[in-house]
């Protein structure tokens, strides 16, 4: 063996440490970093309803890692959030959340739910027009989400009185479709919908890029924040 096959046996180990993809970090269960803030203590007048602490929801149950009705965000996703909110109470318009910072277990939860195909129950009201087998192939349920990295929400549009003080709580304007209704029908450009509710979503989705949020194509109600504080890191403290 001549000396310089020897050396390249020699730093092989070190160069496949240097040129390996970094595994996504993981944060031990059950610990919130310090990054993560109550979104409702940063946005003024946020209404919160939170659909997986509660079984109104597609899976017809409440979700493994919800145990209190809190939206969590990073810092910059709040602070985000909080400008869109400034922006549209111009407008007698306000924010309501139905989900936040998603654990990852919450994720699994779902996975499992798609891979049941026994359990319909909900179909007529989230899926009428979709074969559950289908869900996860569409990407309507996915192994992974932005939701655990603390930056992306669901939401919808309210009207609000003056001072940022909803007229009516739980008051939504019309979007269409409900939330978290898999179907063509939500995704932000179908013309399925009437046209008040085509012209809410655009208001919806105009104030949250003006806050540099990223729409989702086929979830009127799904924003994402473009920097991402935690690249690559799906946390699965639970909520509470």
């Amino acid at each position: 063996m001549t000396a310089m096959i020897q050396r390249v046996l020699r730093i092989a180990p070190l160069l496949a440490l240097l040129f390996a993809s970094p595994a996504p970090a993981q944060m031990p269960q059950g610990v919130m970093p310090q990054g993560f803030v109550d979104a409702a203590t940063v946005v003024d007048g946020l209404v919160v309803d939170m659909r997986y602490f509660r079984d109104d929801n597609f899976v017809g149950r409440r979700i493994d890692g919800y145990e209190a009705a809190r939206c969590y965000l990073t810092r910059p996703a709040a602070a985000a959030l909080a400008r869109v909110q400034q922006d549209l109470a111009s407008q007698s318009l306000g924010l309501k959340v139905f989900d936040c910072y998603r654990p990852a277990r919450a994720v699994a939860h779902f996975v499992r739910w798609a891979r049941d195909i026994k359990d319909v129950k909900r179909k007529a009201d989230f899926y009428p027009d979709v074969d559950k087998r289908d869900l996860l192939r569409l990407d309507y349920i996915a192994p992974r989400s932005g939701h655990s990295r603390g930056l992306t929400v669901d939401l919808t549009l309210v009207r609000f009185a003056q001072g940022l003080a909803p007229v009516e709580l739980g008051a939504e304007l019309d979007m269409g479709t409900p939330f978290d209704f898999f179907g063509v029908q939500s995704w932000p450009s179908s013309r399925a919908v009437s046209a008040e509710a085509q012209a809410n979503r655009k208001i919806l989705a105009a104030a949250m890029r003006r806050g540099a949020f990223i729409p989702h194509v086929k979830e009127w109600w799904h924003f994402t924040l473009r920097k991402e504080p935690y690249p690559g890191s799906y946390f699965d403290f639970p909520v509470r």
